[in-house]
């Protein structure tokens, strides 16, 4: 499998900023489409993010403008950059990688281990 391995989650205030990394033992680029999920207290995990291989973004509506996503090919890293963070934001992250597989849809599916993210009122 394919190695993602996450770090920069932590406590901070709201309206603060953090930026969360995405080790990949592959090339971005090598997968179809990267992205950040959250998963919070009583909620089911949501897609926050995803950039495909040719660069384009997308966000959920609730982070559009306070979260970036991009990518850096020389260091094989998937970042999240966010600001203005919210209580709201709170929430274990992840970070995904996936790849279509066959002309049906499937695809594969590569995981980090989640990171912490917790914003304080």
């Amino acid at each position: 499998q394919v190695q993602l391995v996450e770090s920069g989650g932590g406590l901070v205030q709201a309206g603060g900023s953090l930026r969360l990394s995405c080790a990949a033992s592959r090339s971005v680029f090598w997968f179809d489409a990267m992205g950040w999920y959250r998963q919070a207290p009583g909620k089911q995990r949501e897609l926050v993010a995803s950039v495909t291989s040719d660069g384009t973004t997308n966000y959920v509506d609730s982070v559009k403008g306070r979260f970036t996503i991009f990518r850096d090919n020389a260091k094989n890293t998937l970042y999240l950059q966010m600001s203005g963070l919210k209580p709201e934001d709170t929430a274990v992250y992840y970070c995904n990688g996936w790849k279509i597989v066959n002309v049906e849809g499937a695809k594969a599916d590569y995981w980090g281990q989640g990171t912490q993210v917790t914003v304080s009122s």
